[in-house]
């Protein structure tokens, strides 16, 4: 992830057709660059692996399996989100849109299919003391392997970035070879054992992008193509948070027909879901991302966190339609602590993603309003405690997010401007042409 300058396109004409051509990089300064619909048509696998992870940790917490749901989503987050992580980076600089590519898409939706059918699989080893994730790792390794024969395509097209290309290949290739070995050994090996052996594995492909940009050099991503893909996967995610309330709702109606109570679970609902999503996108991440191309793992891998708690939040509602159900083995208190736990987590790791990008120092009011927000939460835990119910404990639960949305409609986005300007004003002395160009959208 260097800021060297991506070819130009090769072709002036428009082209219909989808025989192969040559990935030799895309023009990471491209004008009005935005999501292709394969990309589009890729994400939506993601919807349902997503799905699968909420409703299996729902299941898990209903039931008082704690760390089995919080091990078994995080494990099945991870693998998905990480996949897709690793294809955006590549597609956003090597972009070709031929037949081979597309052919590679389709191998990773369908990698990303087998994945979430082999996540029950995963829930119910846990729950024994194992690990029961031949199929998950079957589909995970399908996702990756499409990538490494799209990093060696592009290894052969683009010679001088053939090292990084190269170094990508081989690095996930190897990373598979450890899941494979470890799917295998599952029903041999202590449980603790495989444990230790999958987090060295998720090290190995956490520092896999890291050593191989900064040994080989960087390829030609473009910033604000980058931040609206991940926009867009963070809108799935929220999504979650939907099916969530309805299905709380859906427990309700069917329980006590339409009432005040069902109403204030649909508007906590729609009001917490959309709180985060205004929260999220306050922040220009494309911008950061031209001015601090240098930052961009961080912005990468923090992405992760922000993910897993947004399909939190989606699942922590689900709880609560067991809990109106009556069939979970967790009181009230545990249910909405499954709501506030992950939309703190979000919240948190949304305020520190601006300064963290920009570089600039982190202010008082940040922790402020961070502050408040966990209090906010803090008291519909409590409220929840005392036995106020659902309706009431939810409906201060959704407030939290609106802390920062109000706090920035008010006035700190005055602070964002005046970063960004900053951030222009350093970009313009070390390469006005770059300053300008990275403020295109």
């Amino acid at each position: 992830m260097d800021t060297t300058e991506g070819n130009p396109p090769q072709h002036s004409r428009l082209r219909l057709d989808h025989h192969l051509r040559r990935m030799t990089g895309r023009n990471q300064h491209e004008h009005h660059r935005a999501a292709t619909p394969l990309e589009l048509l890729y994400d939506l696998t993601l919807v349902v692996a997503f799905g699968v992870a909420g409703s299996q940790m729902a299941h898990a917490l209903a039931e008082g399996h704690i760390w089995v749901g919080v091990a078994g989503f995080i494990f099945t987050m991870f693998a998905a989100v990480w996949a897709w992580v690793n294809f955006t980076w590549f597609a956003s600089a090597y972009d070709t849109d031929d037949w081979f590519m597309r052919l590679a898409v389709m191998m990773q939706m369908a990698g990303v299919m087998v994945l979430a059918l082999g996540v029950p699989d995963l829930f119910h080893g846990l729950e024994a003391g194992t690990f029961h994730n031949q199929v998950m790792v079957g589909g995970y390794v399908v996702m990756r392997l499409a990538l490494v024969a799209l990093w060696l395509r592009a290894a052969l097209s683009d010679p001088p970035r053939r090292k990084v290309c190269l170094g990508y290949a081989v690095s996930i290739a190897l990373a598979q070879v450890g899941w494979v070995v470890l799917a295998l050994c599952s029903s041999s090996l202590p449980f603790g054992v495989l444990l230790v052996l999958a987090i060295l594995i998720l090290c190995l492909e956490f520092v896999i992008p890291y050593l191989v940009e900064t040994r080989f050099g960087g390829t030609p991503w473009h910033p604000h193509h980058i931040a609206e893909r991940y926009g867009l996967l963070a809108i799935i995610a929220l999504g979650e948070g939907i099916i969530g309330t309805v299905s709380a709702l859906e427990a309700l109606i069917s329980k006590e027909g339409w009432s005040g109570e069902a109403v204030s679970v649909l508007t906590a609902g729609l009001m917490l879901t959309m709180g985060c999503w205004w929260v999220y996108f306050n922040t220009p991440f494309g911008n950061l991302l031209a001015y601090q191309r240098r930052r961009a793992y961080l912005f990468g891998y923090s992405h992760l966190l922000v993910y897993m708690s947004i399909a939190a939040i989606g699942a922590g509602l689900h709880v609560a339609a067991y809990y109106v159900q009556g069939t979970a083995h967790i009181g009230i208190t545990g249910m909405v602590f499954s709501v506030a736990l992950p939309t703190g987590i979000f919240i948190s790791t949304v305020y520190l993603l601006g300064p963290l990008l920009s570089g600039v120092r982190f202010q008082r009011y940040h922790l402020l309003l961070m502050l408040v927000s966990f209090l906010v939460l803090l008291a519909g835990v409590l409220l929840a405690a005392i036995g106020a119910g659902l309706s009431w404990s939810l409906g201060v639960i959704m407030l939290a997010p609106w802390v920062t949305v109000i706090a920035f409609e008010a006035f700190s986005h005055q602070n964002v401007e005046q970063m960004l300007l900053q951030e222009s004003e350093l970009a313009s002395k070390s390469s006005p042409d770059a300053a300008i160009k990275a403020s295109i959208g």
